[in-house]
């Protein structure tokens, strides 16, 4: 394994921390901010210094590490879920053998948490795990166990930092917020079990202010005053988390800013305070469009290191996040973020001919979201099914795996696939596979279920699949991501499409997605950072039939235009069918010759 350690000038790593504290002392307002630095670099791969990587198709985002997390005894963690482990290194000794943790069969995390010895799992639910064997093996087992200790407060809370969490009723989504009103409602608090002071919780305050917050920080047993601690952003504030106290006590905060303007981007902070609460330090993420959708992407050490998650193709790094000193007053931006350059896209007609509402987009997507059916061995498929080549993947969607005749919720991931929910209930009934999340070979024709666009596309009531660079054409880009209502879209063409929910209350974004990482193969809600979509290159849109959802706005030219569109669709779909059928026909000659 290739390590990529600083040593500029000879100074070691923690030398380049402590000369940013030093800085940070001083208040020398706009000083030099330390670089990025790569602690860690993984290749793509099953080995025991590689990760696993789904490489990314139309439609189809990447798969790769969902989370870091920075455990008590020092060593950072990596949900490796792909390859079914997570990695325990020392990113003090980045060439150190790493430790591999080797996950239940049953269970395909999408993040991690490491507390008092347990390592705890977000699978929809929190599951704890304990490892087996010696202490100092280079693989242990991961088991459930009654010795495990149940997730407490704040285990819950850190979960909820970056969205893993449970979500509230689908009836929730039904009312006020599908008529795109509003709803004010306190933010949780939030309970971190920190480093430097122990179990504290946080109250956060916006005071009705759109660009700052006050966040009360207060010591769980005695309730005595920790700090009191002011932000403030340049634009609009987003999400707000209280992250940790470090050994020194300093202070650590997550927060975003989200321009009311689209052509500036969105950008995410570590904002560091001093163990009075003074604003110090600000730690830039380094979001952007190439790197892949993760969830934990940010870890605090107990020295008060920040890391980053970064994926690309390439392979995945751990950066450690270089940091520049503010005043106490100043605002929290980045300067050094560039205005975004905008694709030119062409219009096309409004591709549907019904009227349209929030609510019956909203509606058909928790139908997606809360089916109930079952899996017949037709549906199953051959078990094992090693159809897709890569990373000894397989066709079948994760949550499926071991469900054979079982009762599951959700219809399933499949790329490729397009139809309506009646549509897949029929085609379960006749027998046809379900599901397919094999993106590295072409898509199957046998298998039914939805990719991302396809789920989209059904929820705005299109018989035709509208793919993720075809969104474009049939919606309008808003220029304030705030404007985003229900039923309307965050779109990525090329890779992925969410539909939007609402925001929850402590500002983040909830959506409704078809996903082979994030979902484990099939529709699901899902909660992120707002900042972590837009600096990935996602993009607010309407579509314009929600914008004008009148019939009478629509005129007969378009619906017959949108008409014979699909019907070449249609026809290039079957064509297309008929060719992959005679290939396989052709295949099965030469096999038998």
């Amino acid at each position: 394994m290739r390590s990529d350690r600083c040593r500029a000038n000879g100074a070691s790593w923690g030398a380049i921390w402590a000369l940013s504290a030093v800085l940070a002392l001083v208040g020398s307002h706009g000083g030099a901010r330390a670089e990025d630095t790569v602690i860690k670099r993984f290749t793509s791969g099953a080995g025991r210094d590689s990760v696993g990587i789904i490489e990314a198709r139309e439609d189809a985002p990447m798969d790769s590490p969902q989370a870091i997390y920075a455990g008590d005894d020092g060593g950072l963690y990596l949900l490796d879920q792909v390859n079914g482990r997570v990695l325990r290194f020392d990113p003090k000794a980045a060439n150190a053998q790493m430790q591999s943790l080797e996950l239940p069969q049953e269970v395909r995390p999408t993040d991690v948490v490491v507390r008092r010895g347990n390592v705890y799992v977000w699978d929809g639910t929190p599951q704890a795990l304990q490892a087996g064997g010696r202490a100092d093996d280079p693989v242990r087992e991961l088991t459930r166990t009654r010795a495990a200790e149940q997730p407490d407060d704040a285990t819950l809370s850190a979960f909820a930092q970056m969205g893993s969490q449970t979500l509230g009723s689908s009836e929730q989504l039904l009312g006020e917020q599908t008529r795109g009103v509003p709803v004010e409602v306190k933010p949780a608090r939030q309970v971190v079990s920190s480093r430097g002071r122990g179990s504290v919780f946080a109250d956060v305050s916006t005071a009705n202010k759109p660009d700052s917050a006050t966040i009360e920080v207060r010591e769980q047993t005695t309730n005595d005053l920790v700090a009191r601690l002011k932000i403030r952003v340049r634009d609009r504030l987003g999400l707000v988390e209280f992250l940790e106290i470090d050994n020194a006590g300093r202070m650590f905060v997550l927060t975003e800013n989200i321009p009311t303007n689209s052509q500036r981007p969105a950008s995410a902070f570590v904002v560091r305070f001093s163990a009075r609460g003074v604003q110090e330090s600000v730690y830039d993420i380094p979001l952007e469009e190439s790197v892949a959708l993760s969830r934990r992407f940010i870890a605090i050490s107990a020295e008060g290191d920040v890391y980053f998650l970064r994926t690309r193709n390439a392979g995945v790094d751990l950066i450690g996040v270089g940091v520049r000193p503010i005043r106490a007053s100043d605002l929290i931006d980045n300067p050094n973020r560039p205005r975004r350059k905008d694709a030119v896209v062409g219009k096309a007609p409004i591709a549907a001919v019904r009227p349209l509402t929030r609510r019956q987009v909203i509606e058909t997507a928790v139908a997606f979201e809360s089916l109930q059916w079952r899996v017949t061995p037709l549906a199953y498929g051959l078990d094992p099914d090693n159809a897709c080549s890569g990373l000894n993947r397989t066709r079948r969607p994760w949550y499926l795996a071991g469900k054979v005749n079982a009762d599951v919720r959700g219809v399933p991931y499949c790329w490729g696939c397009h139809g309506s929910l009646n549509q897949f209930r029929a085609n379960i009934a006749n027998g046809t596979m379900a599901g397919n999340v094999c993106t590295h070979n072409s898509p199957r024709p046998d298998v039914t279920g939805v990719d991302c666009s396809a789920f989209v596309s059904a929820t705005w009531g299109l018989a035709t699949h509208f793919t993720t660079m075809a969104i474009p054409s049939i919606t309008k880009e808003l220029g304030n991501a705030w404007e985003l209502q229900p039923g309307d879209a965050l779109n990525k063409p090329g890779s992925h499409v969410m539909l939007f929910m609402r925001f929850t209350p402590d500002r983040k974004v909830e959506v409704m997605e078809s996903s082979t990482g994030g979902c484990n193969g099939r529709v699901c809600r899902n909660v992120y950072p707002l900042s972590s979509l837009l600096a990935r290159g996602y993009r607010p849109v309407r579509f314009r039939m929600l914008d004008n959802p009148q019939v009478a706005d629509i005129s007969p030219a378009e619906v017959t235009s949108v008409q014979d569109k699909a019907k070449v669709s249609e026809s290039n779909a079957s064509r297309g069918r008929r060719t992959e059928r005679a290939s396989t026909r052709q295949n099965r000659h030469r096999d038998q010759d």
